[in-house]
């Protein structure tokens, strides 16, 4: 089975070599990236018509971050080669021809621009009346430099890049006032906007979540998991791109600087000792980390017996995912008490869910018919919402369907399902810039009401005595304090957070040591999430539209 990803460039040595040097040529920043204005000028050599090359563009740039490296802009040629050939350029149409043996396009000019930009035989390598290129300050200086010089935002070159501007000068100062990396979420790193999109799967064990990841890979990775009908997989297992096949623990990959899991920290040794990173070099994991998860186990006695905290863990990795799974099986329909709190814990991410009916195959048509309706009862009564939740039907492992079981007509219905999941997945490379600009707006918004909840308790203390009573009238009240700041505020009920946990975190604050309402910080982002981010996004749209 073919997931179908984003196309990836490929071509011989000596195309490479050319590539290499029109790519030097079309960078005017010279910091490894075509932006849309670089593009417009190079591009427009081709002599194709402004609609072709908004295709080009579109279909180089698939994940939509405003911007293409040395890959994408190799793609971009070889679609230009073909335009200019007389083909129809669409999104698959590399996938139908044999790439190495095409020929770069010609561009009109080139030659005449770069014998101007090589260097002359008659200067040496020491000459010093040439004065160095400019540097381009680079993100990961945004995160560690100490320099109070604020980068202007019309100098980023990628919406990713954009949005770590963004993030350390208008929200993170917000976050660090009122404690919100300390009561909602820690604060972000270089590495959580970098890294790769991410695909989470949950169910109870044996319901095919390790055989579903090697499906797709189609290869076992390092330390994957024995496979059977008992509990099998007792870890937080990431399997993720890597030069070679290797196996890190979760202690040395939790404080990794380029690895986003730093936050992972806060769940203590006794998770971390439970959290692995497989890493093996394969054309998937370079657009897509899995992360698997220990069987949600039935029974609260069972769930007392894990040394660390499950739901939060989860609920964690929710929130940088991309996607999560759902994994059930025919046999397995129960909803533990344990699976109703991580399924709740993902409230906030319905849009990411995704509920597979796996191993469908075991059973006939007739029995499939009554598990499909047991399930959607079941989860309804877990989801709590009105909207009927998609349940995609198969049969996800390396044997073929039992056609013996489902019939021909169950067979059929198992690979359209099955298509239809997949082509989910494929999409999760394609959106990965939007998701994280939909998580970086949702965060903002947690850290504005977070704001408002901290400031409105501490207006609420009294100014000398009794304090401490206060502070406890306070959390036993929260709900109530709660509905004030939505109603003074004008906020929606939905965007505030759990009540329980709220109370739980300020039972180790003392609440008079607040800031108070900050309001100049509260403007800061909103104009951010109503001029800034829009005008980033114009920024980097297709330059040809």
């Amino acid at each position: 089975m073919d997931i179908g990803l984003p196309v990836t460039s490929s071509c011989s040595r000596e195309h490479q070599k050319i590539y290499q040097e029109w790519f030097a040529l079309a960078d005017s920043d010279g910091d490894g990236r075509i932006t849309g204005n670089d593009a417009i000028r190079f591009f427009g050599m081709s002599k194709l018509t402004r609609p072709e090359l908004k295709q080009v563009w579109a279909i180089s740039d698939s994940k939509r971050q405003g911007f293409l490296g040395f890959n994408e802009f190799i793609i971009a040629m070889q679609l230009i080669t073909l335009g200019q050939a007389g083909n129809e350029i669409t999104a698959d149409i590399l996938n139908n021809i044999d790439i190495q043996s095409l020929k770069p396009p010609q561009m009109d000019g080139l030659d005449v621009l770069l014998a101007k930009n090589r260097p002359s035989p008659k200067k040496n390598a020491l000459d010093l009346d040439v004065a160095p290129p400019a540097q381009v300050l680079s993100s990961v200086q945004w995160f560690n430099s100490k320099s109070t010089k604020k980068i202007p935002l019309s100098s980023v070159t990628s919406i990713i890049d954009g949005l770590k501007r963004l993030y350390m000068d208008k929200l993170k100062p917000l976050e660090a006032t009122y404690h919100f990396n300390e009561f909602v979420s820690p604060s972000l790193t270089n590495s959580d906007f970098d890294a790769k999109p991410m695909v989470m799967l949950l169910g109870q064990y044996s319901t095919g979540k390790t055989t579903f990841i090697k499906h797709l890979l189609r290869t076992s990775y390092p330390v994957c998991a024995h496979i059977g009908p008992e509990p099998t997989t007792d870890r937080f297992v990431v399997v993720m791109s890597g030069p070679d096949e290797r196996s890190i623990p979760g202690n040395t990959i939790a404080v990794q600087a380029d690895m986003p899991f730093s936050g992972l920290t806060a769940f203590g040794t006794a998770f971390l000792s439970k959290f692995q990173c497989s890493q093996m070099p394969h054309t998937l994991l370079e657009q897509i980390t899995f992360v698997d998860t220990p069987g949600v186990l039935s029974g609260e006695k069972q769930r007392t017996q894990r040394s660390y905290d499950f739901t939060g863990v989860t609920s964690w990795f929710a929130a940088k995912c991309d996607l999560i799974l759902l994994l059930f099986d025919p046999h397995k329909l129960d909803i533990s008490d344990e699976f109703k709190r991580v399924i709740s814990s993902l409230r906030g991410h319905d849009d990411k869910i995704r509920v597979v009916l796996n191993k469908a195959d075991q059973i006939d048509t007739q029995q499939l018919m009554r598990v499909y309706g047991a399930l959607m009862w079941s989860l309804g009564k877990v989801l709590n919402t009105p909207e009927v939740m998609r349940v995609y039907i198969g049969s996800f492992n390396d044997k073929p369907v039992n056609e013996a079981a489902v019939g021909p007509i169950g067979k059929d219905l198992f690979e359209r399902e099955q298509e239809d999941l997949l082509s989910d997945l494929k999409d999760v490379p394609k959106k990965a810039c939007d998701r994280k600009i939909n998580e970086f707006v949702k965060r903002a918004r947690a850290a504005k009401i977070h704001a408002y909840i901290i400031s409105h308790l501490k207006k609420e203390m009294p100014s000398m005595m009794g304090k401490a009573k206060a502070q406890q009238r306070l959390s036993d009240n929260l709900e109530d304090e709660f509905i004030k700041v939505q109603r003074e505020h004008h906020l929606p009920a939905g965007d505030f957070p759990s009540v329980d946990h709220y109370r739980e975190m300020l039972s180790g604050y003392n609440i008079d040591k607040f800031e108070k309402l900050k309001p100049k910080m509260i403007q800061v982002v909103d104009d951010m999430l109503g001029y800034d981010i829009p005008e980033l996004l114009r920024n980097f749209r297709n330059p040809y539209e």
